[in-house]
């Protein structure tokens, strides 16, 4: 009986020292309590909030542009970017998430070929926060062929290759051109 007390309080002591030796309890300052001992984060929650965040700064946001010039080209700004249709593609058909050795997805070989599809300008309307503006469409077909690899390791290991896969995407470049001779506000103070 008093080995087990003993190896109890040898237990109870040891995470004791562990946990006063996180450098958050005994500092002096405010304190969170119990809340300020630090909670690791498993690396694909923290993947997945910055694959997030990189889609975001970079492709759900629409831009405003200027006003359209009379007589000029009504063309839309850049064709989607390699990195946008991989995303996309990722977003459709994900990869991402497999056991290593149990289950992987694998894309080599990629090759990308994009289409404009459609061009045209909406007639102007006002558009709240913004004012008059117009809404200018621009619709990509993009095509990915690439070889896919899948490999399952359980219960009986396997390989799956194709090597002619292809999947077709289409993607919208949306942005506002504004109207008229727009007021931005004075220039210079900032």
């Amino acid at each position: 009986m008093s080995r087990k007390f003993a190896t109890l309080t040898g237990g109870l002591l040891i995470s004791a020292c562990a946990a006063l030796s996180t450098g958050c309890i005994g500092v002096h300052g405010p304190s969170l309590g119990p809340f300020s001992i630090p909670i690791p984060v498993s690396p694909y929650f923290q993947d997945a909030e910055e694959r997030d965040f990189h889609i975001h700064e970079r492709y759900a946001r629409g831009p405003i542009l200027g006003p359209l010039t009379s007589g000029g080209p009504a063309i839309a700004i850049d064709p989607p970017s390699d990195d946008e249709v991989i995303q996309a593609l990722e977003k459709a058909r994900p990869t991402r998430g497999g056991l290593p050795l149990l289950n992987e997805k694998h894309r080599n070989n990629v090759r990308i070929v994009k289409e404009k599809i459609a061009d045209y300008v909406d007639p102007p309307r006002f558009i709240p926060l913004i004012g008059m503006a117009s809404l200018h469409h621009a619709h990509y077909k993009c095509t990915i062929y690439f070889s896919e690899r899948t490999i399952n390791g359980w219960p009986v290991p396997y390989t799956l290759e194709d090597k002619e896969a292809m999947e077709v995407l289409y993607i919208d470049h949306n942005h506002f051109h504004m109207c008229g001779n727009p007021d931005t506000g004075p220039s210079g103070l900032y």
